[in-house]
């Protein structure tokens, strides 16, 4: 598993676009500051810029700078939550334009699956994570149905299993705790 990560570090530094089991579904990530590989992402997905990308982190202080912390109470504790939870807080002017899509908040989780978070923890900040599937298909539960639906389209694909939840995280206002997606 390590080369694989390492393997995976190396395509995302690259500019390229990679697939990783995460909390619930395989996900599809590329680095969020790289403009072109972000909107390849999007394309290959056939997803609007517009709705916006989750980015996904090891830690606090690799998405603290792109968080409006003052506009926050209790951003950190939530964070730090032991549920997978996917958290929309209000995004700092480092957060690209592609990333945001048509808001002025960012979605943002620190992982708890071990593969996604040792994928951060080397890349040395956070990365695109959003489902592994073409608009309107069901996302992608293993690494041979992302290899099938996206033929050739995605760089590097890491194995392993996604975690125990059965379907992608459940995204919360950080501000009034709202849900946003069950």
């Amino acid at each position: 598993m390590h080369n694989e990560v390492n393997q995976a570090v190396k395509v995302l530094r690259e500019g390229g676009i990679i697939a990783y089991p995460t909390e619930g579904v395989f996900g599809l990530g590329c680095d969020p500051f790289n403009k072109t590989a972000t909107l390849r992402l999007l394309k290959i997905k056939q997803r609007s810029v517009e709705k916006g990308l989750i980015l996904i982190a090891s830690n606090w202080n690799q998405v603290k700078d792109l968080i409006k912390m003052d506009l926050c109470k209790n951003c950190a504790i939530k964070l730090k939550s032991k549920n997978p939870i996917t958290w929309v807080f209000p995004a700092t002017k480092k957060v690209p334009r592609w990333v945001l899509g048509k808001f002025v908040s960012v979605a943002i989780r620190v992982t708890l699956h071990p593969i996604a978070k040792k994928l951060c923890q080397k890349f040395g900040g956070p990365i695109i994570s959003t489902s592994a599937n073409v608009a309107s298909a069901s996302p992608a539960k293993n690494a041979k149905q992302v290899a099938k639906q996206f033929v050739g389209a995605v760089d590097f694909i890491v194995s392993g299993r996604v975690g125990n939840l059965k379907k992608p995280t459940e995204i919360r206002d950080v501000k009034t705790n709202k849900l946003i997606r069950r």
